[in-house]
């Protein structure tokens, strides 16, 4: 049996906590928070992540906006309510997601997906859960790596889920500081010592590993490969350009299948530079909401 982590002991001093709360929708009890009003922007974060990694970014754009951040399945406080493999998988997220989105009665005007979780906004867009004006891809991996990569990727991750103590040996791991410091320097992204102690938590929690451990075993980008260049909203693509984890490569093939779509660099940023630089982010995020993007800088 799965335990998750628990709001009352690893997320006692959540960032954000005071604007949480938990919904079921779409198989899944859903941690989720919302801020302030106006034209709603939703957050999701990428692979290993969950809410705090919109720590600092959330207050600056609900100043104007109304804020959606969700953990996704199996991340951070968000659990399944049944064994079905569905809200692991990439259309099946984006579904259970689309159903959280009707309960609360948002229409997001702006999706914004990092990494991972920029996938998960596009497939929203491409399954017509939502429309929003703009599609903002943060370092985002909306490709299956070449080749090789891909294989030895997906077949590594189904080992791995295969192995049940995997979970606790990795969450023993990360209970030396430096490892999930070393972790987060592999991202080219200096992080703060707050983000550093939140991403320590969860990585030290084996039911957060064993969530991450099963979306990386079900996740399949094939698909949304071949249905990109028919995206029904506008794309912006935002890249860190110290990125170590998703080489700007990818961002230029996604690039080429999306007719139209935008790409700004951020010099000296890396993978999870929206914690590196909330205002910056929070910035372009908003830009987006008024006016298109430029082209590539």
């Amino acid at each position: 049996m799965t335990h998750w982590p628990d709001w009352e002991r690893e997320g006692k001093d959540w960032p954000n906590r005071h604007v949480s709360r938990f919904v079921e929708a779409g198989g899944v009890r859903w941690h989720v928070q919302r801020m302030g009003e106006g034209p709603c922007v939703l957050l999701i974060h990428g692979t290993g992540a969950a809410t705090h990694s919109w720590r600092d970014v959330m207050p600056l754009l609900a100043r104007e906006h109304t804020v959606i951040a969700v953990d996704l399945p199996g991340h951070g406080f968000s659990r399944p309510l049944d064994k079905d493999p569905a809200p692991f998988t990439l259309p099946g997220m984006a579904s259970a997601l689309g159903r959280l989105l009707e309960g609360l009665k948002e229409r997001p005007a702006l999706v914004v997906g990092h990494s991972a979780g920029a996938a998960v906004g596009a497939r929203l867009c491409l399954d017509d859960w939502v429309c929003p004006r703009t599609l903002i891809s943060l370092n985002g991996v909306m490709l299956p790596f070449p080749g090789a990569v891909t294989l030895l990727f997906s077949n590594t991750a189904r080992l791995l889920s295969m192995m049940p103590m995997l979970p606790q040996m990795v969450a023993w791991r990360a209970t030396d500081r430096r490892a999930v410091e070393d972790l987060l320097r592999g991202t080219g992204s200096t992080v703060d010592p707050r983000g550093t102690e939140f991403y320590g938590r969860l990585i030290r929690h084996p039911g957060h590993v064993a969530g991450v451990l099963k979306m990386m075993n079900h996740w399949d980008l094939q698909p949304l490969a071949r249905d990109l260049a028919r995206l029904p909203v506008d794309l912006a693509q935002i890249v860190g350009d110290r990125d170590r984890m998703v080489p700007l490569s990818e961002a230029l093939r996604v690039q080429a299948l999306v007719p139209g779509s935008s790409l700004l660099r951020l010099p000296g940023l890396g993978h999870l530079a929206h914690e590196e630089r909330p205002s910056l982010l929070a910035q372009q995020v908003a830009r987006q909401g008024v006016g298109g993007a430029s082209g590539v800088s």
